[in-house]
This record gives C-alpha cells, sequence and structure tokens, in this order.
C-alpha cells in the first residue's frame, strides 16, 4: 500500500476539518451571522457557468472585472456564506502552516509574515451581503463601505486567525500591509486587536498620498522598503492577485479566496 506524504494528509485534514480554535459563544468557522448554507456554492444557472467563472477569477484567468455577473450574484452568495469558502481558506491556511513549520528561522526577529487584511485577515461580508451590496453585484459605494469600517466590527477569518496565532509560535514577525487609509488607523487597530490580532511588527495602511497609486505598486514599494531594512518576506498572503504580484513578493504567496471584487 502506497503511503500517503505528511503534507498530503495535512492538506486533506484542513479540507475536510474546521479550524481548531473555538470562540466562546459561536461557531468556530463563523463569520456572517446568517445562516450557513450547505452545499460547495450555488444551483448551475443556465447558460452561464458561475462555477467555471469563478474559477477563472481566482486563477488570475479574468482580470480588471469590475462586478459580480448579475447571474452569479445567488452562486457568489451560497458559496461565501457555505462550507465551501471555509474549507477553501482552511486549505490555503494549513497549506501556508505547513510550508512554515519546515523552515528553519533565524531568530533575529527579520523573519516576517505578510498578510493584507481585507478579506484576508478581516472578513467584510457582513456589509458584502447586505442587499445593496450583493455579494459584488452591484456597483462598489465608498461612502457606504468607509461608514462600515469605522464601525469596527468586521469579524475575523477563522481560518487565518488560526494561522496567524501558529506562526507567532513558530516565531515568525507579523507584517500587516493594507490598501486601507491610514486615516483609519484607530478603528482598524481597535478592530483587529478585538478579534484576536493582537500584536505585529508593522501595520502598514495607505497615506493619502498614495490615493491614486495601484494596490500592487503600492505593496510592492512597501514589502521592498522591508526588505531593504533587513527583514526577510518567508510568505505572504492575500486574497487578490495584487497582493501577490508585482516585486519583492517573498520566497512564497499563498492566495486566500474572494469572488466579490478585483483591486488591480
Amino acid at each position: 500500500m502506497t503511503m500517503k506524504p505528511p503534507s498530503l494528509i495535512l492538506l486533506i485534514l484542513a479540507i475536510t476539518m474546521p479550524t481548531s480554535l473555538t470562540y466562546a459563544g459561536q461557531m468556530p468557522d463563523r463569520i456572517h451571522p446568517l445562516r450557513t448554507q450547505a452545499g460547495s456554492g450555488g444551483h448551475r444557472i443556465p447558460g452561464v457557468s458561475c462555477l467555471s467563472w469563478r474559477l477563472a477569477v481566482e486563477t488570475d484567468n479574468i482580470r480588471d472585472w469590475d462586478l459580480v455577473p448579475s447571474s452569479c450574484e445567488g452562486y457568489v452568495g451560497h458559496y461565501m456564506l457555505g462550507h465551501q469558502y471555509r474549507k477553501d481558506c482552511n486549505a490555503a491556511a494549513w497549506a501556508a502552516y505547513d510550508y512554515a513549520k519546515g523552515l528553519t528561522l533565524k531568530k533575529d526577529g527579520k523573519d516576517v509574515w505578510v498578510f493584507d487584511i481585507d478579506e484576508t485577515s478581516l472578513s467584510n461580508l457582513p456589509y458584502y451581503a447586505r442587499p445593496d451590496n450583493a455579494f459584488g453585484a452591484k456597483e462598489y459605494n465608498e461612502t457606504t463601505f468607509k461608514e462600515w469600517e469605522l464601525e469596527g466590527k468586521a469579524p475575523a477569518v477563522p481560518a487565518i486567525l488560526d494561522l496567524y496565532k501558529r506562526l507567532l509560535k513558530l516565531g515568525f514577525k507579523i507584517v500587516f500591509i493594507s490598501g486601507k487609509s491610514e486615516s483609519l488607523r484607530s478603528i482598524t487597530v481597535y478592530n483587529m486587536k478585538k478579534v484576536g490580532y493582537y500584536t505585529w511588527e508593522k501595520l502598514i495602511l495607505k497615506q493619502t498620498s498614495e490615493s491614486g497609486t495601484t494596490a500592487m505598486v503600492y505593496k510592492s514599494k512597501e514589502r521592498k522598503e522591508l526588505e531593504e531594512a533587513g527583514y526577510r518576506i518567508l510568505g505572504n498572503m492575500g486574497d487578490q492577485w495584487s497582493d501577490l504580484l508585482g516585486t519583492h513578493v517573498g520566497n512564497r504567496t499563498f492566495k486566500v479566496p474572494n469572488p466579490m471584487f478585483y483591486i488591480a
């Protein structure tokens, strides 16, 4: 009988089991208070393969898209509220941890893991699930999204919070690089700490002067500055390809699923 390698066994467990951490008074994989929908993500829509559209989005074959196709709103909503999204996040997190625990850190405080924030560390699903947002099938409203951010109520993505805590135990320094505005620093710090991200080496937010800079250019610059300061980026995790492409991306990158919007 052929034995599966340990990393494959870990990945299978990650896909089939919820994250290990539990939170008082709630399910361990709960992100949004609506009832979780079972299944792998919606019903087939005649004439449109929404599953294929989502796969093309996640693999960066479809780029520069503005909205979720209106015919796929129900599919994307079902996926985001269902078990498959959580399983996909678990698989990404466990693949990252399996890689991270095999590294030998130099223990000089310079081995870092970079995380994005929105839809990676924190989930804005309660906002995007509103009818006026329709899981990304309606036009983005900067005003209402900022109002949501200022509430400081975004929950953690459970699999990523679990990974974050495991990486700290391994000895990694954590750096968050986000496209959030610097003006939101206080509420972002409050929100992050409230849900369990209690420490980090750096939390880098976008300056007003950088408002016209694309995410890929902005994040490449920030990672370059980290490396120039002597940090070694051993892991980099985000929900957008613009988090993971460009320059100075690190030794390994890991993509968290997000079919609700695209950031260049």
